[in-house]
């Protein structure tokens, strides 16, 4: 692995080095500023997220599971993320799947937030659909 982060973050007042989802993962949400991350960024970053798109200005991924109880879990593990780091993404939610939805309206755009939240779902291990 190169020393070389990925993607230097400004985060807070200091500049932290993105090497991997871990890494992305470990950062503080609500320590996070609303700064609309650009189209480079966003494309750096979501290399290292497996399975997550944009699509139409919005970071998603579906996520398959055997039954409805699997799911609901999964929702309820989303939600307690979500709570945590106060940004809550819009959840589509079907008997054995769901699709989350992260932006960050109050910047009217994807955000260092979203791509945040969308690596500690990741480290749930769900399925991919």
């Amino acid at each position: 692995m190169s020393t070389e982060p990925l993607v230097p973050i400004a985060h807070g007042a200091e500049t932290v080095a993105v090497h991997t989802a871990q890494d992305l993962g470990a950062m503080g949400v609500r320590e996070t500023a609303d700064h609309r991350l650009q189209g480079d960024e966003i494309e750096r970053l979501l290399t290292l997220l497996g399975g997550w798109r944009v699509n139409d200005g919005v970071l998603q991924r579906t996520f398959s599971f055997p039954d409805y109880h699997a799911t609901m879990a999964f929702v309820n593990a989303v939600a307690w993320i979500a709570h945590r780091g106060d940004h809550h993404p819009d959840l589509q939610v079907g008997y054995n799947r769901c699709t989350v939805h992260w932006s960050t309206h109050s910047a009217g755009g994807l955000t260092l937030k979203d791509l945040i939240c969308a690596a500690q779902v990741d480290a749930l291990q769900c399925p991919k659909a």
